[in-house]
């Protein structure tokens, strides 16, 4: 599907692809290169008109964000906890009516009861999985999920609303909309450049060119590379504040 010059999804370009060929409508909960939240549950319902599978990657989204399957009516959504303080563990809810008639493609498939068994690879990775369960009693711990959302939320407004001068920031200008990962270019400055000097100052960015957003990519107007940095619960305003600081003083 296209998008709009704001990067936001361009549903009508949606419609006009959906047909009764469709099986499957694929699509990022949110951009992890600008940071961009599509409407996950007009596209699933877009998808079940047709009659194809909604299905979602939330890698980026649910580092931030809430996820409610069932509100948003995802048939498969895919994440890893590696995005939210947890460990490299990937993580898919598949809604059973939707998996009933998928064939398991193992040499010899586990009993088919309980039904997600009948999908099991192997031996759990019981190291993994306790790592997830601390993961959880964490995120519990500092507020949960909709409190962390909603701190991020005030730090990437504090951020968006202070940008110096000759910073440009792609994607939506504000935080409506958008998760706080935020895809900017600093004039007269290489991201490369940017990245390092942030990083002598105690900063971390990444300067990348795509983001592994290929089909993105092409519409951002930058030359080679931008810079993202990425807010998370346990950042500070005070962070945000010298961070905006030194953007100004790379222009300098």
């Amino acid at each position: 599907m296209e998008l709009h010059a704001d990067t936001t999804v361009d549903l009508d370009d949606l419609r006009s692809k959906l047909s009764d060929r469709t099986r499957v409508v694929a699509f990022a909960w949110a951009s992890n290169a600008v940071g961009t939240i599509a409407p996950a549950r007009e596209i699933c319902r877009l998808a079940h008109e047709a009659g194809a599978l909604a299905w979602i990657d939330a890698v980026h989204y649910a580092a931030h964000e809430p996820v409610d399957v069932e509100q948003v009516g995802a048939d498969v959504l895919l994440c890893s906890s590696y995005k939210w303080c947890g460990p490299h563990l990937g993580i898919a809810f598949v809604r059973e009516e939707a998996a009933a008639g998928w064939r398991p493609y193992k040499a010899r498939p586990a009993p088919s009861d309980p039904f997600a068994r009948r999908f099991a690879t192997g031996t759990y990775p019981y190291e993994l999985l306790a790592g997830l369960i601390a993961t959880f009693d964490y995120l519990e711990a500092v507020g949960g999920v909709d409190a962390i959302s909603a701190y991020e939320r005030a730090l990437g407004e504090r951020f968006v609303a202070e940008l110096p001068a000759g910073v440009r920031l792609y994607g939506l200008p504000g935080m409506a909309g958008r998760v706080p990962t935020f895809l900017i270019t600093v004039d007269g400055v290489p991201a490369a450049e940017v990245a390092t000097r942030l990083a002598e100052r105690g900063i971390g960015v990444w300067a990348h060119d795509s983001w592994y957003s290929l089909g993105l990519r092409p519409t951002l107007p930058y030359e080679s590379d931008a810079v993202r940095i990425g807010m998370a619960h346990y950042n500070t305003e005070e962070e945000v504040d010298r961070l905006l600081g030194e953007l100004a003083a790379l222009r300098g």
